[in-house]
C-alpha cells in the first residue's frame, strides 16, 4: 500500500462516491477503482460497500479509514519535521492554543513573527486545554497558548480576570461591581463540564454558595459572549471578551481569581529550529 492510498481512501470515504473523489483527485474512476480493488484484497476485507447512489464505508473499513487518516497525518508532520530540520528558515511551526485567545494573542503573535521569518509555515490547532494537553504529548503540537501545565516550560504573557458579561438593558447593566451572590436567580451561559475554564467558574459560584441554572453550553467564549448578547442569560467570561458583540461588562466583587495564560513547550525533547525560534521570539 503506498502512501498515496491514504489520501485515496480517505477521499472516498469522505465523499461516498468513486466517481466524484477520482474527479477531486484528478485521476480517472478506472485507476481509482482498481485502487481501491487492490487495497482491499491486500488488506483481506472489503472497505466499501457499493449502493445504488454510491459506495458506503464498511464497518471493517472505518477501522482502515481512521487508521489512513491517522498515518497520512503522521506522514504529513514527518515531512514537515524533516523540512524543518533542512531550513530552520522555511520549518514548519505546529502551535495550538486556546479558544480564547484567537481574537487577541495569537493574532498578534503570528503577525511579529511573519515580519521576521516570512519563510516559517505555521499550522494553528484551536482547541481546549484537554485537547492541548494530548497534542503537546503526542506530538501533534510543539507549542501551545494555555494555561501553565506541570512538567512543561513555561512563559507567562497574560493574566485574565473573569467578569460578569450582561445583556444591555438588563437589570445589573448600570452596575460597576455585582457580588457573585447576586446571580443566584439568573440563567448562566458557560462552557460545558471537563473545560478548565468550567471548573474556574464552577469554583467561584461554588464560593458564593450558589448554583443558577444553566441556559446554554458552549465550548468557545466568544459564542459564549454572544449568546449573552442576544438576552440569552449572563456568563461569566476573561475581561477582554467583555463588549465584543454590545455586551456589558461588570466587575465581580470578590473574586480575586486569575487565569495565567503563556506559552508551553515539552523540555523532554528537543525542539525543531523552526519551533525553537518561534519560542525564543516570544520569550524575547
Amino acid at each position: 500500500m503506498l502512501v498515496r492510498d491514504l489520501e485515496w481512501l480517505v477521499t472516498v470515504a469522505d465523499l461516498e462516491h468513486v466517481t466524484d473523489a477520482a474527479a477531486v483527485l484528478g485521476i480517472p474512476q478506472p485507476t481509482l477503482s482498481r485502487a481501491v480493488a487492490r487495497i482491499e484484497a491486500e488488506l483481506g476485507t472489503r472497505v466499501f460497500e457499493r449502493v445504488p447512489d454510491g459506495v458506503r464505508v464498511t464497518p471493517a473499513g472505518e477501522l482502515v479509514v481512521t487508521a489512513a487518516r491517522e498515518l497520512g497525518a503522521r506522514h504529513t508532520q514527518l515531512v514537515d519535521d524533516l523540512a524543518s530540520l533542512l531550513d530552520p528558515d522555511a520549518g514548519v511551526v505546529r502551535l495550538a492554543f486556546l479558544d480564547s485567545m484567537a481574537g487577541l494573542l495569537v493574532p498578534r503573535l503570528l503577525r511579529g513573527f511573519h515580519q521576521v521569518a516570512p519563510r516559517v509555515r505555521l499550522v494553528l490547532r484551536q482547541e481546549p486545554a484537554h485537547e492541548i494537553n494530548v497534542d503537546l504529548t503526542s506530538g501533534a503540537a510543539d507549542l501551545a497558548i494555555t494555561t501553565q501545565q506541570d512538567g512543561l516550560g513555561w512563559r507567562p504573557l497574560l493574566a485574565e480576570r473573569p467578569v460578569l458579561v450582561v445583556p444591555a438593558g438588563h437589570r445589573l447593566a448600570g452596575r460597576k461591581r455585582v457580588a457573585l451572590d447576586e446571580l443566584a436567580d439568573e440563567e448562566l451561559v458557560t462552557v460545558p463540564p471537563g473545560f478548565g475554564y468550567r471548573q474556574l467558574v464552577d469554583d467561584l459560584l461554588r464560593s458564593a454558595g450558589i448554583a443558577p441554572a444553566i441556559s446554554f453550553e458552549s465550548a468557545d467564549l466568544g459564542t459564549i459572549e454572544g449568546l449573552v448578547a442576544a438576552g440569552l442569560g449572563v456568563a461569566i467570561v476573561p475581561d477582554h471578551l467583555a463588549g465584543a458583540s454590545g455586551t456589558v461588562g461588570i466587575t465581580l466583587a470578590g473574586a480575586r481569581v486569575r487565569r495565567s495564560i503563556g506559552l508551553v513547550w515539552r523540555t523532554d525533547r528537543e525542539l525543531s529550529p523552526a519551533a525553537a525560534r518561534f519560542r525564543d521570539f516570544v520569550v524575547s
